[in-house]
């Protein structure tokens, strides 16, 4: 999820542990707690785009880091709050809880978390999008209301826990609409006589409205949208795999890590005689059925024995021609 849901959940988790003790301390420490898996970004400063991209959300991310540096940022945290009432146990609880949640959280996005690193199995339940408004916004207005009460107050941890039942209940709603919305993709694929071998759905940006589903044939992807205010059946639209496009290069190491990352959903398109490795799980760049620009699209560059991989960038154009479409097309088709 996003950096201020995360710091909003870690303040929301440090205080459900130790608000009782440290006041509002709890919300500070539970926020940096809510936002250190996630420095693993920094990685991109000096290492190469394939790698990076597997460091992401995975051993920052798991229960073995929270069990790791849980007592250890503890340690730290009670002798920089010596004259706190807390223990290094209490703090280090703290800790842990904020560490922990977020892997947990992100689990439920597309992206996904390894949470059980090092073994290799990524958590990915594609029921709720990086920034979803509607998860965050009423969780952080219940996190001010904590702040502005006093240390003892039993507002302190009504409020809180508030806070932690109505985000979290909203997410248990993201996985009953995820369900709806799969069953209504099946359907359609039925009624279409369309033969596919598997599926992925996910919500489009921040909203849980409207979804989106990625089907596999077998010589293309399928692509489709539905909201559930449509009237209209859904239409999909198809992408040639083209996955022959890479040639020698299919074995290539890096080729090979990153299909393993888009767990086989990508294609492979070729422009001005450049081949782009096209990650599907994150959709494309816009809701034009003609568009075959994807969010996540990486140029393929042969140096020799080696391949250099380089994200192509986005442009704020682009996220601003989408929001648009979204908003339109959320209502229905």
């Amino acid at each position: 999820m996003d950096s201020l849901t995360q710091i909003v959940l870690g303040a929301s988790v440090g205080e459900a542990a130790l608000g009782k003790k440290v006041g509002n301390k709890a919300l500070l420490y539970g926020a940096i707690a809510g936002t250190i898996p996630d420095l693993d970004v920094l990685a991109r400063n000096f290492t190469d785009t394939v790698t990076a991209i597997e460091w992401h959300r995975g051993f920052s991310h798991s229960i073995f880091f929270s069990l790791l540096f849980a007592p250890i940022f503890g340690w730290l945290i009670s002798r920089i709050e010596r004259k706190s009432n807390a223990t290094w146990q209490d703090w280090s609880k703290l800790m842990f809880w904020g560490l922990f949640t977020h892997p947990v959280l992100d689990a439920f996005t597309t992206w996904g978390t390894q949470l059980f690193w090092p073994f290799d199995v990524r958590l990915a339940f594609q029921n709720i999008f990086v920034i979803d408004p509607l998860y965050t916004l009423p969780f952080l207005v219940f996190m001010i209301l904590v702040l502005f009460q006093k240390r003892a107050s039993p507002k302190r941890s009504k409020y809180n826990n508030l806070g932690l039942l109505v985000s979290g209940s909203y997410l248990v709603l993201t996985l009953v609409l995820k369900g709806l919305a799969y069953t209504k993709f099946t359907n359609s694929l039925k009624e279409q006589g369309i033969d596919y071998s598997a599926m992925d759905t996910r919500p489009t940006p921040f909203n849980a409205i409207l979804w989106t589903a990625n089907i596999e044939t077998t010589d293309a992807y399928l692509m489709g949208s539905y909201s559930f205010f449509d009237s209209q059946p859904i239409q999909f639209s198809s992408y040639p795999k083209n996955h022959q496009l890479l040639g020698s290069l299919a074995t290539n190491n890096k080729i090979e890590r990153l299909k393993h990352i888009v767990e086989g959903w990508y294609t492979i398109t070729k422009k001005n005689d450049q081949l782009f490795f096209n990650d599907l799980r994150f959709g494309l760049i816009s809701l034009d059925s003609e568009e075959e620009r994807f969010a996540f699209s990486y140029r393929i560059i042969p140096k020799g024995n080696e391949v250099l991989v380089q994200e192509t960038p986005k442009l704020r154009s682009d996220a601003r021609h989408l929001l648009v479409a979204l908003w339109l097309r959320i209502w229905g088709n």
